[in-house]
């Protein structure tokens, strides 16, 4: 298993991070990818990854509820410098996106940190890891202005209906990120999967956030995934090792970097 979207990083894990690592290497997730929030986030973030090197991988992006008109900016450019070292660790641009759902005072300046986003992944060939609340309309807008480049990225936590997977696996390179919420009892999710191919999804925590049942209303984390995983296969009606093998392929796909060096040198030599 892949837990494709973790921020064991966070302040909530510093009484027991290595053991919160060291669970998921138990429970059989292979890697755990980490998605960047703001500024802050980054030195944390680095450190974990230059404790557990191949484990832990590392993004780069602003998001959406840290754009904060005075400073995104200056953010920005900050990063964009991290970016331009060609030695840079960053393995995708995230976590990125929209959400108006507590305040959309700021829309302008979100639109604005995501186009800049957009394109940082775009100019570097990096993958994007969207997040999106309460923006489902302006999400497709943005996205669909880029529709012509090659890229590729994770709808992170989709919760949406039937219709909105739809507009969203219109954009070919992209998966629909698959985490806790799926587990919750009167959800949509499930039923909205049924018309989603299991080759479009990948697996999530969102730790510490959305714990999956049997763990929901605690502190989540990326051995939790299991949970997912089980679920996943319930509803494409598979085997838990059939549906770990495609959606880590699935991620793998989306995150090159995560196969088997011998792998790289033969796509590098097919390219």
């Amino acid at each position: 298993m892949i837990d494709t979207h973790s921020h064991i990083y966070e302040p909530e894990f510093n009484a027991d991070r290595e053991d919160v690592v060291q669970r998921a290497r138990q429970a059989g997730v292979e890697h755990i990818l980490l998605p960047n929030i703001n500024a802050d986030s980054i030195t944390p973030m680095l450190e974990l990854c230059r404790r557990h090197p191949g484990y832990c991988h590392p993004m780069l992006g602003l998001h959406p509820e840290d754009v904060k008109p005075d400073t995104y900016l200056q953010v920005l450019s900050d990063m964009e410098k991290r970016l331009a070292d060609p030695d840079h660790p960053f393995i995708a641009i995230g976590e990125v996106g929209l959400d108006y759902y507590w305040d959309n005072s700021n829309a302008q300046e979100q639109e604005a940190a995501f186009r800049t986003q957009i394109e940082w992944a775009v100019r570097h060939s990096l993958p994007l890891v969207i997040h999106a609340r309460s923006a489902h309309r302006q999400l497709v807008a943005a996205m669909t202005e880029y529709r012509g480049e090659a890229l590729t990225g994770i709808f992170h936590c989709f919760g949406g209906t039937a219709d909105e997977a739809q507009e969203l696996l219109q954009f070919p390179g992209f998966m629909l990120g698959i985490g806790g919420v799926v587990t919750y009892k009167k959800n949509i999710l499930p039923e909205t999967l049924t018309a989603v191919p299991l080759e479009r999804i990948v697996l999530e925590t969102d730790a510490p956030y959305l714990a999956p049942v049997p763990y929901r209303g605690k502190r989540n984390e990326s051995a939790y995934i299991v949970e997912v995983l089980r679920k996943i296969a319930y509803i494409y009606n598979v085997s838990e090792q059939e549906a770990e093998s495609v959606t880590n392929n699935n991620t793998k796909r989306i995150f090159p970097c995560l196969n088997k060096p011998e792998d790289i040198k033969r796509s590098k030599k097919n390219a």
